[in-house]
C-alpha cells in the first residue's frame, strides 16, 4: 500500500509544478505581491531592522499557500474517492472516518481563509489602517474561535482526551484537554508564521516536520491522515522549488497559518502531542523567541534581544540569508529523529 501514498505525493507535486508558474503570473498581473513599505510591529512602531533585511523582496508574489492548499484538498478527495470506488478498507484508529476528514480539512481550510483575509488587508486595504495586515487582538480572536471548534471536535468526535508522556504513563485530561489542545494549535498557527520570513524557511522545516509524522501516521496505519500528508508532501515539495533562495513565490499568511495549525492538528489526531514540539522544534524557537521580545517590551519596556525573531537575529549578526535558512534545515531534520523517537516510546 505504500505505493499509494507515493503516488499521491508523486501526483500532487507535478500537478503543483503544472499550475504554479501561471499562478506565479498571474498574481503578478493582479498585483499580489509584497511591496515596499514600512512595518509595524504589535505595538504600532517601526520595524527598521525586519525592512532591512526584506527589502529585496519587493514585488515577490504573496499567496502561495493558495494553489497548495486547493490541490492538496483535490488530490486527497481524489484518493478518497478511490479507495471507495476500489472498495479498499480505509482503517482508521477513532470511531468515524468522516468525522476524522472533516477536522483535517477544516483546519486546513478555515485557517487558509483567515490567512487569505490578511493577505488581501496587507496587499489592497493597507492604506485604511495603520497596522501592518489584521490586527493582533483581531486575529487572535478569530484563531481562538476557530482553534476552540476544532478541539471541541477533537474532544467529543473522536475522543481524544488524553496525552501519552514517554517513561510517565497516560494521563487522562478530561475537558482541559479541549483547552491544551486550543493553545496548541495557535501556537503553531503563529509559529509557522512567523517562521515565514526567509526564503524557503517555514517551508522546508515543514516539510521535514511532515515527513516525520507521516512515518508516525504509516506506522499506526491511518489511513486518512495518511493520504491527506502525502498529498500536502507533494505540494509543499513542489512549492518549496519556487519558495528557495531567491523566492519565486512566498507562502504568506494562507499558507503559514493554515499549514502550521493543520500541523498542530495532524500530531494531535496521531496521539503524539508530547513529540509535537520537538518535531517542530524549529518553530518552538521562532515563536519563543519572539515571546519573549513582546512580553519583555509590554511589560520591561525593553528588546530582551537585539531583535526576534531568532533567524532575524542571526542574519543581524551577520549570517547570509541562504546559511540562516539550510543550517535551520539541518537542526530541523536533528529535532524529527529526535522527535520519531520520542513518539515510539512506551
Amino acid at each position: 500500500m505504500i505505493s499509494v501514498y507515493l503516488l499521491a505525493v508523486f501526483a500532487s507535486f507535478v500537478l503543483n509544478l503544472t499550475f504554479l508558474v501561471p499562478f506565479i503570473d498571474f498574481l503578478y498581473r493582479t498585483k499580489f505581491q509584497r511591496a515596499e513599505q514600512k512595518t509595524k510591529d504589535a505595538f504600532n512602531k517601526p520595524t527598521p531592522i525586519f525592512d532591512k533585511f526584506n527589502r529585496h523582496k519587493k514585488g515577490v508574489p504573496v499567496g502561495g499557500g493558495i494553489i497548495v492548499s486547493l490541490t492538496t484538498v483535490v488530490v486527497f478527495f481524489v484518493f478518497i474517492l478511490m479507495y471507495w470506488l476500489l472498495q479498499k478498507k480505509i482503517l482508521t484508529n477513532y470511531p468515524s472516518i468522516a468525522s476524522e476528514i472533516k477536522i483535517i480539512l477544516f483546519t486546513f481550510i478555515s485557517f487558509g481563509l483567515l490567512g487569505l483575509f490578511d493577505d488581501l488587508k496587507k496587499m489592497f486595504f493597507l492604506k485604511d489602517q495603520s497596522f501592518f495586515g489584521l490586527r493582533m487582538r483581531h486575529k487572535a480572536l478569530l484563531e481562538l474561535a476557530l482553534s476552540l471548534i476544532i478541539s471541541y471536535w477533537l474532544f467529543s468526535d473522536l475522543k481524544i482526551q488524553i496525552m501519552h508522556v514517554p517513561y510517565f504513563g497516560v494521563f487522562n485530561l478530561g475537558y482541559a484537554y479541549i483547552l491544551f489542545s486550543t493553545f496548541i494549535i495557535m501556537a503553531f498557527a503563529n509559529a509557522v508564521n512567523i517562521t515565514d520570513g526567509l526564503d524557503g524557511l517555514a517551508t522546508g522545516v515543514l516539510t521535514f516536520s511532515v515527513i516525520g509524522f507521516w512515518v508516525v501516521s504509516r506506522t499506526i496505519l491511518d489511513v486518512p491522515t495518511s493520504l491527506f500528508i502525502a498529498a500536502w508532501l507533494g505540494g509543499l515539495l513542489a512549492f518549496l522549488y519556487f519558495n528557495i533562495y531567491p523566492a519565486r513565490i512566498i507562502l504568506g499568511d494562507t499558507g503559514a497559518l493554515s499549514f502550521g495549525a493543520t500541523f498542530a492538528v495532524i500530531g494531535l489526531i496521531l496521539g503524539k502531542p508530547f513529540a509535537l514540539p520537538i518535531m517542530g522544534g524549529v518553530f518552538v524557537i521562532e515563536i519563543t523567541t519572539s515571546l519573549i521580545q513582546l512580553l519583555s517590551k509590554k511589560f520591561l519596556k525593553k528588546k530582551f534581544f537585539e531583535v526576534a525573531p531568532f533567524h532575524l537575529y542571526l542574519q543581524n549578526k551577520g549570517w547570509e540569508e541562504p546559511k540562516v535558512v539550510m543550517r535551520m534545515w539541518l537542526i530541523s531534520i536533528i529535532f524529527v529523529i529526535f522527535g520519531l523517537m520520542i513518539a515510539f516510546m512506551k
